[in-house]
């Protein structure tokens, strides 16, 4: 087998070992955000690096086998087992030298809004405001709530939260790695707590993902910002409804707008805002550079529509539908309370094998 088949392998372990060499050196933790990067580097290179060894101490074994076997027949015997180990670590680096997202370390900011059926969807969007929640703390990740607005029987109307790590984590186990497939709409089949007739009611509410921005991600120009402040309109004490609290901004070249109103500080509110409005406009950047690179690229699962139903919750049948990727399971039960790795191994999977055919 070529070494050429694996030479950005060859680069990433060169870049590795100078990885190594630059963290030892003490001085790197008086610039903490230099070091957390570099740390974050060196954590997403660590598995091709241990994956690139197997394969080549399974590659030198078997090469030292062939030139015995020549002289003592007895090594022949062991000859196909280790080619056996030779191919599976070859396939097993192929899939570390995949693409990677780009934000698959960071952390996210996600807004859940109810949708289609009133009262019922807001309920519904609560439901999953504690799914979410849930989830996060059997990951020991940080849930900060950034912005909401309730609704008048229980629920959220709409809620902006931030899921975030704490400390590096693993490759492909950040709050964006694991939860990036959740973007969508969510539908829910139930019997309303209002229904007195016992019918079955179908709902919705949509969950956007968004990988969160840190400030050196994205260059926001504040004169590019249109700053306007309101009174608050929602709950939250006496000082929170008569002063101009509420803050919205306008980002005027791209036209995005975000509002906060959570705070009771108009200075809060507006840190809160621009740290949602930086999301999004690493996101729209990352969309419109991704979209003339090639649509072609995109996986199968990543190509659902935002606006497209992506699952189903069937309360009656206790049942979870994911349509992206047929996956089925009767335990919704377990999954409203966090219990979502397998649904979200499955939509990894496919995303999975989508690039692999496509390298193939």
């Amino acid at each position: 087998m070529s070494d050429d088949r694996f030479a950005s392998a060859h680069e990433m372990v060169r870049e590795y070992q100078e990885l190594e060499a630059k963290m030892a050196d003490p001085s790197i933790h008086e610039d903490q955000n230099n070091a957390r990067k570099l740390g974050r580097r060196y954590a997403q290179l660590g598995p091709v690096v241990a994956g690139f060894n197997a394969w080549k101490n399974a590659s030198d074994d078997l090469a030292a086998a062939r030139e015995m076997a020549a002289e003592d027949p007895d090594f022949a015997a062991e000859i196909p087992a280790m080619e056996a180990a030779v191919a599976a670590a070859a396939e097993k680096l192929e899939e570390l030298l995949l693409p990677r997202d780009p934000n698959d370390d960071r952390d996210v900011i996600m807004e859940v809004k109810a949708g289609a059926g009133g009262d019922e969807s807001a309920l519904f969007a609560g439901d999953l405001v504690r799914m979410y929640q849930r989830y996060a703390e059997k990951h020991n990740w940080k849930v900060e709530i950034i912005d909401l607005t309730e609704a008048d029987l229980g629920g959220y109307k709409d809620i902006s939260m931030a899921i975030k790590s704490k400390g590096t984590p693993e490759p492909g186990n950040s709050p964006y790695a694991r939860l990036k497939f959740e973007g969508g709409v969510h539908r829910v089949q139930r019997v309303p707590e209002t229904e007195s007739q016992g019918r079955i009611h179908t709902s919705a509410a949509g969950v956007l993902i968004l990988p969160e921005a840190e400030e050196v991600d994205v260059e926001l120009n504040m004169n590019d910002v249109r700053v306007d402040v309101y009174r608050s309109s929602g709950p939250g004490g006496q000082s929170v409804n008569t002063t101009d609290s509420a803050v919205r901004l306008t980002h005027v070249p791209t036209g995005i707008v975000v509002s906060c109103q959570n705070e009771k500080s108009q200075l809060q509110n507006k840190e809160s805002a621009l740290r949602i409005l930086r999301a999004r406009l690493l996101a729209d950047a990352q969309e419109k550079a991704e979209a003339a690179a090639s649509a072609e690229r995109k996986s199968q699962v990543r190509t659902v529509d935002r606006s497209e139903r992506i699952r189903t919750y069937n309360f009656p049948e206790n049942r979870l539908s994911d349509h992206r990727v047929n996956y089925k399971s009767n335990n919704l039960d377990a999954v409203l309370n966090g219990e979502l790795d397998d649904v979200i191994q499955s939509l990894l999977d496919a995303d999975k094998a989508a690039k692999l055919s496509a390298t193939s």
